[in-house]
């Protein structure tokens, strides 16, 4: 049978589709390969191990991010990620028990009086304890990991540290912010005024920041600012795992090569998504430190003082987010002992909890 006319068309047509496909096919690929190595790039570009190596001293091995895990986030006082002297500003501990879609939030007050790791017992402000890392060779933030493990006796498995200008692009690159302000504030910031007003807020990048740093005019001080700051991280948080322009994408790889160093791999990173995604809201739990802010000392220095029982307290809430058996503060088994007992009733019903 002699193929018609209609048929050499078809044949035609059929052909010049496969053609089209493929070349879609090619340019995806490519765009697929573009997006991929600018990932890989900023990634390798804003990785930086911590000096103890990949595992926490208070791990018996390496978890993944298929066990629970934590990570700190520390928003530093610097305006460049690779400058050598900088401060915690902001100091928050994220534990995410993957499996049971949980996640605990704690925010940690710059002023908190701890012992500072590597100085041989010395207490002060743990936003002190890079300067201390850099005076003992431990490295700063590798020194403000391990300060925090020891004042609650827990493992921190990943960091992300960000300074002012990867908070302020990477608000931006997102699209902004949704807040709710509790008062009326305003806050200097770069030599500018940043005036809000009590309600919802949509806010850019710089004007998140003057939300989370501001203190003074909040009635609770370093705790009220903690609320903020964990307000802002958790919308943050949201967007990253939850927009879908992919225009952005360019946008918010540039602020992490320039502005953000942590300690995860690129697949970690993607997981993290992931598991994050698929976290429900109402499995987000905030968690604060009972403390008081004092200045009873000889150089009338300003501390917010956390008793070792708050500190008992709270270590043994993330411990068990983490599936590790509770300890006292020095590492040791519980045995036989029970918790002590708080005068917060919110600490006694974790305490319940808990055992």
């Amino acid at each position: 049978m002699i193929p018609s006319r209609v048929d050499f068309a078809k044949k035609r047509r059929r052909k010049w589709w496969y053609r089209m496909l493929g070349f879609f096919l090619i340019v995806i690929l490519a765009i697929c390969s573009y997006w991929i190595f600018q990932l890989w790039y900023a990634m390798d570009d804003s990785f930086d191990e911590l000096n103890r190596g990949i595992k926490s001293n208070k791990r018996d091995q390496k978890i993944t991010m298929k066990d629970p895990f934590t990570i700190m986030f520390v928003g530093t006082d610097n305006r460049n990620a690779k400058e050598t002297y900088w401060r915690p500003d902001t100091i928050m501990v994220i534990a995410i028990n993957p499996d049971q879609k949980t996640m605990k939030i704690l925010s940690i007050p710059r002023d908190t009086k701890t012992e500072i790791a590597n100085t041989n017992g010395w207490k002060t402000k743990i936003n002190a304890a890079a300067y201390y890392g850099l005076k003992s060779n431990v490295g700063p933030i590798t020194n403000t990991v391990e300060t925090v493990e020891n004042l609650l006796n827990i493992p921190i498995d990943y960091y992300v540290k960000v300074n002012f200008n990867g908070f302020i692009e990477l608000v931006d690159a997102v699209g902004g912010v949704d807040v709710n302000v509790p008062f009326d504030f305003s806050m200097r910031l770069f030599d500018q005024m940043q005036y809000y007003k009590k309600g919802p807020a949509h806010l850019n990048g710089t004007r998140a920041l003057g939300y989370v740093r501001m203190r003074k005019s909040d009635p609770e001080n370093d705790l009220g600012r903690n609320k903020r700051q964990r307000e802002v991280i958790q919308s943050l948080m949201n967007k990253l795992t939850r927009f879908q322009s992919i225009a952005k994408i360019n946008d918010i790889l540039q602020s992490l090569g320039k502005n953000i160093t942590h300690n995860m791999e690129i697949n970690e990173m993607i997981a993290l998504q992931k598991i994050y995604r698929n976290i429900p809201q109402d499995h987000i739990e905030t968690l604060e430190i009972d403390g008081v802010n004092s200045n009873k000392n000889p150089k009338g220095i300003w501390y917010y003082i956390v008793s070792d029982q708050e500190r008992l307290q709270l270590s043994n809430i993330i411990r068990k987010q983490l599936e590790l058996p509770s300890q006292t503060l020095d590492g040791k088994s519980w045995g036989t002992t029970s918790l002590p007992n708080s005068n917060n009733p919110k600490r006694q019903a974790e305490r319940t909890e808990i055992q």
